[in-house]
């Protein structure tokens, strides 16, 4: 049985649109983001990523970000739970705003943080599609 591999996407709804499935699997998740409220429009924030601290502060004090992250957790849940059983050996996430650069940042780093914890034996790789200087590269 192949261990399962999850690809995490933040993009662009404005430069590039939602990643494709390289896997040639298709399917997996895209979730829109641009309905949580944008750090990007403050003007402290507006160079910055949803790695650095005080974005993902605002984000998780004055928005509605931990709820919507909370729903898709258990959403996505329920596929990765299914995949690991029947031996899927992919699923792509994909999380959108406007820039790439913030909501959909901070959304694929937390549910790579989420998947790790909860599920240690997948293989798990983020992709910053608008922000590569965040990618890590092993």
């Amino acid at each position: 049985m192949s261990k399962l591999k999850i690809e995490i996407h933040s993009f662009s709804y404005k430069k590039g649109g939602i990643p494709k499935d390289e896997s040639g699997n298709g399917g997996g998740f895209a979730f829109d983001c641009r309905g949580i409220l944008n750090p990007g429009r403050v003007e402290e924030y507006k160079l910055q990523t949803g790695k650095d601290s005080g974005v993902q502060e605002y984000l998780e004090r004055q928005t509605e970000m931990p709820k919507f992250l909370e729903t898709i957790h258990n959403l996505i849940s329920i596929t990765i739970d299914n995949y690991i059983q029947r031996g899927f050996g992919n699923l792509q996430i994909n999380f959108g705003c406007t820039g790439g650069q913030h909501r959909s940042v901070y959304a694929a780093e937390k549910t790579a943080e989420f998947i790790r914890k909860k599920y240690p034996e997948v293989e798990v790789i983020i992709n910053h599609d608008e922000q590569p200087q965040l990618n890590a590269h092993f």
